[in-house]
């Protein structure tokens, strides 16, 4: 797991899960599984634009690119590489 996910991953856990990862795979649904609704979701875009100094655009809002630590990744893969 690369560094970016490990951080988003720690963020998550200690912020929706309180410190139980047991469930928590890089392919589980954040919003199906319930650990972050749309409240939790604004968080995770905060703390998101704050660690890796980007802005997330409204069109960018989809679960596609942000309802699970794969989908993060590969989000914020694209999203760096734009930035570099």
């Amino acid at each position: 797991m690369d560094d970016k996910i490990q951080q988003i991953r720690s963020f998550i856990v200690e912020t929706f899960l309180f410190g139980d990862d047991s469930a928590l795979r890089e392919d589980t649904s954040f919003i199906q599984n319930g650990i972050v609704d749309s409240t939790g979701i604004l968080e995770l875009i905060s703390f998101m634009e704050n660690t890796f100094h980007i802005k997330i655009q409204d069109d960018e809002l989809i679960p596609e690119n942000l309802d699970s630590l794969s989908n993060i990744g590969h989000f914020l893969d694209r999203k760096l590489a734009c930035v570099e």
